[in-house]
């Protein structure tokens, strides 16, 4: 990206500015007298010539205004954008409304309908992906003579149950021993850590030249109960309906809808987002969203920082707010990580 003068940085941040709160196309006199930059609207007409020329701005039709491309909206939001903070009042309320929770469900459902109901754009919520997800218990339970409930609770809150078969009983003793043991071996693992875990514990076991019956028993149990490798995580869709009514044009608004639906999209842009530090801001191509130019997202992961479980985000027109999105967003992704440990 070419570096731009402090003067034409003023003139595009004027434009972009005025573009975002009015969706119109902008002319040199409207950001000369809107706007204290001390400079004539023939001076302003002349820069905005020039980021025209740079691809910073763009004539819509015949217009005599300009609206900045994809590429002034890059630079405007990197390095010209001043994000209001959250007062108080709006951190207390969306603590308040995102909990208390018992269930990660739960949280999951409030996460979509806050964002939603605040930003008045289309969300987009990825629930605890089990890959990445911490175990923090593992119990074997005892159901009647023959039968065990595996149960396995994870950092997210979130419990996985599973029916097993014994072929050999065993006391309520050896059950406790097992328990402990397994509890020692895969606490604080992700499931693709435990999977790994067990199955590594049993090749070792079946290098021992004395075998413990017990032990190869218990490694077996978890065997049979770890989850596979390649799940995924539920993805929840809020608030389309909002991006439909931006646009008149019904064949936009069906792709819109089409778009959203065919999550395989919404689910690598998020794994995008996964592996990114901080808030991430895809603007119209960016996103990848199918041949959806104008739309925007803007998402951030949620949990510990080198173990993030999901990502939420914000999806709406390349016009949005981003001056208030953006923090929405990103202190939304810190009270679910405050959140989920304490279901």
């Amino acid at each position: 990206m070419n570096e731009i003068g402090i003067r034409a940085k003023k003139v595009l941040h004027a434009v972009v500015s005025e573009y975002l709160a009015t969706g119109d196309a902008v002319g040199s006199q409207t950001v000369a007298k809107r706007y204290a930059l001390d400079i004539s609207a023939a001076t302003v007409r002349a820069v905005m010539g020039e980021l025209e020329e740079e691809g910073f701005l763009r004539h819509p039709h015949t217009s005599a205004g300009r609206i900045p491309t994809d590429r002034g909206l890059r630079l405007y939001v990197d390095t010209l954008l001043r994000v209001r903070s959250l007062s108080s009042l709006e951190k207390d309320d969306i603590r308040g409304r995102l909990g208390p929770a018992t269930e990660t469900p739960d949280v999951m459902q409030r996460v979509a309908r806050l964002l939603r109901e605040l930003s008045h754009l289309a969300v987009v919520v990825q629930a605890p992906r089990p890959e990445s997800d911490a175990v923090s218990h593992m119990e074997f339970v005892r159901l009647r003579e023959g039968q065990l409930l595996a149960v396995i609770a994870s950092s997210s809150g979130q419990i996985q149950n599973k029916l097993i078969h014994l072929d050999v009983p065993v006391t309520p003793g050896d059950l406790d021993r097992i328990n402990n043991y397994l509890n020692s071996l895969v606490a604080g693992l992700t499931l693709d850590q435990m999977r790994a875990r067990v199955l590594q514990e049993i090749e070792h076991e079946k290098e021992r030249s004395i075998s413990d019956p017990l032990l190869a028993q218990a490694l077996g149990l978890a065997a049979a109960v770890v989850p596979g490798g390649g799940g995924t995580s539920e993805i929840l869709l809020d608030g389309q309906a909002n991006l439909v009514d931006e646009t008149t044009d019904l064949n936009r608004a069906r792709r819109v809808l089409r778009t959203l639906e065919e999550k395989d999209q919404i689910v690598r842009l998020l794994d995008r987002t996964l592996s990114a530090p901080g808030i991430c801001v895809f603007i119209g191509a960016e996103a990848n969203l199918a041949d959806l130019t104008d739309i925007s997202v803007v998402a951030a992961s949620y949990g510990i920082e080198d173990r993030p479980l999901g990502t939420i985000g914000v999806i709406g027109p390349s016009r949005m707010d981003y001056s208030r999105v953006i923090p929405l967003v990103d202190f939304t992704a810190d009270v679910i990580t405050e959140i989920l440990p304490r279901i």
